[in-house]
């Protein structure tokens, strides 16, 4: 049995050893018996002190060059490498992910540094011609100063590590705090972060709960050093970040909830609808972002669609997350409590399919087939809810957990109506083999992210990340995208002609002749 680790916030890479906020014991969902961390957690004071740090640490972090600072991105990617296994079975440990998605997850971290380390050679500006003669014009990146990075902890480093590991090649420093139920995973990846070069101030780490947070970040914008806010959640809390870094005229980069549609098409390959569906709705347990919300199928295939997704899902591994399995424990209890009333939007008139039974797998409530012993965490059966319509609450909430409801359609324009009338908009998946249908749903569909044939989840390092609606403001993540997030543009003319030229009035005039015509023929 692994040992309990003693976790706290790090301030300019130094533990702080009080706990104003309180003590938070993190057992393991797996294993209930096992306490994985316990957290000294700081306060609003706590995070304050971390901006003001981070404000103070941001002119010297930014007069580095910034292939300098990509050089550190590179040695944090080449460290995650070097300690893989370490950080993808603590993921593990902390919040029940299968193995194999959490290397998944360690995974993306090292493809996000081996893109941005180059990014420190490539923040270019433009060269720009100007009207006037012996005068030039140049366009730069600048970096925003101090950032605020609040992640949620079902993606406890890959997400963070979209926000960190580009702020920090522009210039930017970090003020991190990671979801409270993960602090040995953040600190773990906090002190990766500190051992790849990155100097003392430019890196902070809070342990805190969210309200506490929340009234730090206010302090932090009425005191001016905070410049910037990423925040990774619920749309409801995003929304209230949005209005007070409004009233500073911030505007924060906010990646919330999502309902996400996957839309089957009649000519449809269904066995891999059903396995994209497996994976999207199922996969870590639904406790995604991208997570399946709605399958919405066509009436033509619906009934050999919902029978081959239901022994999918019958049949699937579930249990022990260090054993393959599709999907392991909820992350913690909070969100058992929550899953457990979303069960309670299933009516008369839905078809429950996929598993013996219903909510909490125990050994009065068993599944056939779980791998390992279900009483020792906190496991529950995956549920499919056929019958879904626009108007029940079911298809209207997002849902964080194994739950997959499934609808009709009769016509493309039905389909897309289905898709878009939640208002989220993060992510969409789509299954036929007509390209031209693909690319009308893609035309249509409001989500930031849309994949053909493929499964609502699975970002790329170098592709924008984002949504908007109620998922998000349109900032994206990832890719050459993020840079905007952590980037000013800076224009500057030089004008070395000697003389004041002034623009749209000492410009020289060509002219023409508009009374010109060319012959006519004949």
């Amino acid at each position: 049995m692994s040992a309990t680790r003693t976790v706290t916030s790090l301030l300019d890479g130094r533990p702080v050893d009080d706990a104003p906020g309180g003590t938070l014991a993190i057992p393991n969902p797996a294993d209930l018996d096992q306490v994985v961390a316990e957290a000294k957690l700081g306060d609003a004071g706590t995070f304050l002190e971390a901006c003001r740090r981070a404000k103070t640490a941001q002119p010297g972090w930014a007069a580095i060059p910034a292939p300098v600072r990509g050089r550190a991105i590179q040695q944090l990617g080449r460290l995650v490498e070097q300690n893989f296994d370490a950080l993808s079975h603590l993921i593990t440990r902390e919040i029940g992910k299968p193995i194999r998605e959490s290397r998944g997850e360690v995974q993306e971290v090292v493809d996000t540094c081996n893109f941005f380390l180059g990014e420190g050679r490539r923040l270019y500006g433009q060269t720009v011609p100007s009207e006037m003669p012996d005068k030039q014009l140049f366009t730069f990146r600048s970096p925003v100063g101090a950032a605020a990075i609040v992640t949620a902890g079902n993606f406890p480093v890959a997400v963070p590590s979209w926000y960190i590991v580009p702020a920090l090649v522009c210039g930017n420093t970090i003020v991190w705090k990671p979801a409270e139920y993960t602090p040995a995973t953040a600190e773990a990846f906090a002190q990766l972060i500190l051992h790849a070069g990155v100097p003392t101030g430019v890196f902070q780490l809070v342990l805190a709960e969210g309200a506490q947070t929340f009234e730090g970040i206010e302090r932090a914008l009425d005191e001016e050093v905070l410049d910037k806010v990423g925040f990774t959640g619920s749309s409801e809390v995003g929304r209230r970040i949005g209005e007070v870094c409004g009233r500073h005229l911030q505007s924060p980069c906010l990646e919330l909830g999502g309902k996400n549609p996957l839309v089957v098409m009649p000519d449809a390959d269904l066995d891999l609808a059903v396995e994209g569906a497996l994976f999207s709705g199922f996969g870590t347990a639904g406790q995604r972002c991208t997570s399946l919300g709605t399958a919405i199928v066509h009436r033509d295939v619906h009934d050999d669609f919902i029978a081959r997704f239901s022994k999918a899902v019958t049949d699937a591994p579930i249990g022990d997350p260090t054993q393959d399995v599709l999907y392991g424990p909820m992350i913690s209890a909070r969100f058992c409590e929550r899953f457990e009333r979303w069960l309670e939007l299933i009516r008369p008139h839905h078809t429950v399919l996929g598993s013996d039974g219903i909510g909490r797998i125990t050994s009065a409530n068993p599944r056939t087939g779980f791998v390992g012993d279900p009483d020792a965490g906190l496991y529950y059966h995956p549920v499919i809810v056929d019958g879904v319509t626009l108007d029940d609450e079911l298809y209207r909430t997002e849902t964080f957990g194994p739950i997959v409801g499934v609808a009709s359609f009769d016509t493309f324009d039905q389909a897309m109506e289905l898709a878009n009338a939640r208002g989220y908009g993060l992510s969409s998946s789509f299954y036929t083999n007509d390209p031209l249908s693909g690319f009308h749903f893609r035309d249509r569909i409001s989500a930031g992210t849309v994949s053909v044939n493929n499964s609502t989840s699975g970002a790329e390092a170098h592709l924008p990340f984002g949504g908007n609606g109620r998922s998000g403001n349109g900032s994206r993540q990832s890719g050459l995208w993020v840079l905007d997030q952590f980037t000013r543009w800076q224009a500057m003319n030089w004008d070395y002609s000697g003389h004041l030229q002034k623009a749209q009035m000492d410009t020289r005039e060509l002219e023409a002749d508009p009374t010109f015509r060319l012959a006519t023929d004949g």
